[in-house]
């Protein structure tokens, strides 16, 4: 029995995994560029100067990056308050910046609920504390 790819079965997951080959290529943008950001500053810094400084940083690559973009927040259908992330990159990945000791269920379970706040399917978590940036991968809904 021959194996097909999705493309042969032409059931549109081809599709959906050209999509993720492009997310995962942002996401390989965005962690460079943390990097990039963490070679040049170093650590020390508030979250507001690492957040500023990774987006010059996309801008310079030619991403298209937004800051504190504002999602509206629902309690059983009626608007409750904003939740405004800290960066999404090219309207597809959320991007929290952290500089604390050690990620925290807390942070995990925070990118969790915005991105169902969002309705995006990707987060990353970074973290500048440190003179290596660590990074984490969320994902809902992928």
């Amino acid at each position: 029995m021959k194996e097909t790819s999705s493309h042969e079965r032409g059931d549109g997951s081809g599709n959906q995994s050209g999509e993720r080959a492009s997310l995962e290529a942002l996401v390989e943008k965005v962690v460079g560029a943390a990097y990039e950001v963490s070679n040049v500053l170093g650590a020390g810094f508030l979250e507001k100067i690492y957040e500023r400084a990774l987006m010059e940083e996309l801008h310079i690559r030619g991403g298209r990056v937004k800051a504190q973009a504002p999602y509206p927040v629902a309690y059983k259908g009626k608007h409750i308050g904003m939740y405004s992330a800290d960066l999404v990159a090219e309207d597809r990945l959320l991007v929290e910046i952290k500089c604390v000791d050690v990620f925290s269920n807390q942070h995990l379970a925070q990118c969790i609920n915005y991105l169902k706040v969002s309705g995006l399917h990707l987060a990353l978590l970074i973290n500048f504390r440190r003179p290596k940036v660590e990074w984490r991968r969320i994902v809902h809904d992928l």
